[in-house]
């Protein structure tokens, strides 16, 4: 058989979808003779005819049909094919913002898709989400309610959990039920605007004790201090996940629920470049739920991936 051209395969699917040869041309900007000849030319390098027609219609014969939705999945292919070649040559770069957290895996599963840019400045969710929405990044991974991604105008996928526990002193390291739980909300508003909003809902949604304070220590060293001056065991929150632990102190699980915070990968919402959707797609498509959808997970009513009711 004498090979197929893509060009050829398009034309055969206009024709098939407007059922008019002098529609079809118009739609493909050629002239209704030279796409009838290519139409020809197909049928007899196929070796099957694709179209009965005569002066008042055209219909696709039981061959044609049946070639149809394989010509549209060849095509598709084709044309991905050609998107990931564009994004291959390098001419594509993303800049990606986050606030302390990124897959480790984050470079090589991007590699074949575009150049990424980590920025420099790490920074609180809300502003991260913001400089994607101003432009100033493509990406940011960070925490972000659902009304804020609607006032900015912007898209989010799941892209990490972390399923938070608490820090106690003492050397019993059983779990410990949400509501016997201090959680600390600091005064400064705009470091800690994302955890403080969390940890109020928090506090409300599951009988756990807010705790004030004014330096800073929602995370670090002195946060542990924190923890030795309270009484109960203290949430631990996800930007102090990677410190150590003291000795004196013990890490227990919180559960009756088990409390989550999301990680989303945010993108603008009319974004239209293929090497940011990308991006998107190789970090996000297989990530799954997390755990965050289980009968006994918590996320605030505001979260993205809250389940209705």
């Amino acid at each position: 058989m004498t090979p197929v051209e893509l060009r050829q395969l398009r034309y055969f699917v206009a024709v098939a979808e407007e059922l008019n040869f002098g529609r079809a041309a118009e739609r493909l900007l050629i002239a209704g003779p030279s796409l009838s000849q290519q139409i020809k030319a197909l049928e007899r390098d196929l070796g099957v005819r694709l179209f009965e027609r005569d002066r008042r219609s055209v219909s696709l014969t039981p061959a044609g049909a049946a070639l149809l939705p394989h010509t549209r999945v060849l095509l598709e292919r084709a044309d991905d094919l050609k998107r990931r070649a564009g994004l291959l040559s390098g001419s594509q770069s993303v800049r990606l913002g986050y606030v302390n957290w990124l897959p480790p895996d984050l470079m090589s599963r991007t590699a074949a898709v575009a150049r990424l840019h980590l920025d420099a400045w790490v920074a609180p969710s809300h502003t991260q989400a913001a400089r994607v929405a101003d432009g100033s990044l493509d990406l940011a991974v960070c925490r972000v309610p659902a009304d804020d991604l609607e006032r900015l105008g912007l898209r989010a996928r799941l892209l990490g959990a972390d399923r938070l526990y608490a820090v106690a002193k003492g050397s019993d390291t059983g779990d410990v039920p949400a509501r016997e739980t201090d959680v600390l909300i600091d005064d400064d508003t705009t470091s800690w605007a994302s955890w403080n909003g969390y940890a109020e809902e928090l506090t409300r949604a599951v009988g756990a004790r807010a705790v004030r304070i004014s330096d800073g220590a929602v995370t670090g060293p002195a946060f542990f201090d924190h923890v030795r001056r309270c009484t109960r065991p203290v949430v631990n929150s996800p930007k102090g996940q990677t410190a150590a632990l003291p000795p004196d102190l013990v890490r227990r699980e919180i559960v009756a629920p088990k409390i989550y915070w999301t990680w989303s990968l945010v993108r603008r919402a009319n974004e239209d470049r293929a090497g940011v959707l990308a991006v998107v797609d190789a970090l996000c498509d297989e990530v799954g739920e997390l755990g965050v959808h289980a009968p006994d997970a918590w996320l605030p009513a505001g979260d993205p991936y809250a389940l209705p009711g």
